[in-house]
């Protein structure tokens, strides 16, 4: 929700996941943290004891609480594309990118992903560098640095020929049981407008996360505020979390049931449209065919599916894409193909 800038740019952890360190018996620690010394003596007392049980980890950030979610979903495919992903280096890798379209428009992309040699984390490495640019000369570019152990900053610019679009700045803290970030996005001082994003996530439980979020908007001649609180339970096996606030409420579960098969549930509503949507997808892996299946359906009646191979030992992946819209009567089918 606090996103201001979506910017379509590749990405080099395209579901930026997991690598975190965690110690034995302890709950689990996000990249770039690492926990206190354990000393290998037992504990003297009792109280020792109910004190390491006691840490909290980091809740992670608030705009990732709905992702886990999302990722079971399926993405829209339309048209032809091809993508090949040349890695130059271990911190250089270039992509390039052709798009055959009869509902947006057809064309190519160069992108670029430069990654830092400052490890943070066994997949963290920053800085991080990633752009692309169309054959309009279009512009997508972000660059994302660790400042300090717990500080990192995010500038994220929006082109579109040879005009500004958008631009944002981030700046995230992270502590040991908490993550606070501000946004600042396409600020103009001389026409005073611009808009200003605040997250908190504290960690209640091991197992809670409770926060909030902030958006301040202002141009000339309007202005406001918008506020919605978040709270997320992470069982051994599912994540449930709802947002709540002016704007409408957001609830997603995200439930794994094996190592094969995940499913995920989303609700949403808006008070601005008056309207509400429910949908529920489904992920499932065969790891032995090399199949990676995405199947949903939601309340509008919108029916959709992906299934994607990779060809090994080819470099090669196959995507195959397709959605129906029942009370629209509308079908729309992709097709891809990815090579490194």
């Amino acid at each position: 929700m606090g996103s201001v800038l979506a910017a379509a740019s590749p990405s080099p952890a395209p579901a930026a996941a997991g690598g975190g360190q965690g110690v034995p018996g302890l709950v689990s620690v996000p990249p770039g943290f690492t926990m206190p010394s354990v000393s290998s003596v037992p504990p003297a007392s009792d109280q020792q004891t109910v004190d390491a049980d006691s840490i909290l980890p980091n809740p992670g950030t608030y705009e990732e609480c709905h992702r886990k979610c999302k990722e079971v979903f399926p993405l829209q495919m339309e048209g032809v594309r091809l993508v090949v992903n040349k890695g130059l280096s271990n911190h250089f890798q270039v992509s390039h990118t052709v798009t055959l379209s009869t509902l947006a428009d057809s064309g190519y992309r160069f992108g670029a992903t430069y990654v830092g040699s400052k490890q943070t984390g066994p997949a963290e490495s920053f800085p991080v560098m990633v752009g692309d640019m169309d054959n309009t000369g279009s512009l997508n570019a972000q660059v994302i640095h660790q400042l300090a152990t717990a500080v990192r900053s995010k500038i994220a610019i929006q082109t579109q020929q040879h005009k500004f679009v958008n631009w944002q700045c981030d700046m995230e803290y992270r502590g040991e049981n908490f993550t606070s970030a501000v946004t600042l996005g396409n600020p103009d001082v001389l026409v005073g407008s611009g808009i200003l994003v605040a997250h908190y996530l504290q960690s209640v439980t091991p197992s809670l996360a409770l926060g909030g979020e902030m958006v301040y908007h202002r141009r000339p001649g309007e202005e406001g505020t918008v506020t919605s609180l978040l709270g997320r339970y992470t069982g051994n096996n599912y994540v449930a979390t709802l947002t709540l606030g002016g704007a409408g409420a957001h609830a997603t579960y995200y439930h794994k049931a094996n190592d094969q098969l995940q499913i995920g549930v989303e609700f949403e509503a808006s008070t601005r449209m008056q309207d509400t949507t429910t949908s529920f997808g489904y992920q499932l892996d065969v790891p032995k065919a090399n199949l990676l299946f995405k199947g949903t359906v939601d309340s509008n009646w919108v029916v959709g599916a992906t299934l994607e191979k990779k060809l090994l030992p080819l470099p090669l992946t196959l995507a195959l894409g397709a959605f129906l819209n029942h009370r629209k009567n509308k079908f729309q089918c992709g097709f891809s193909v990815t090579i490194g």
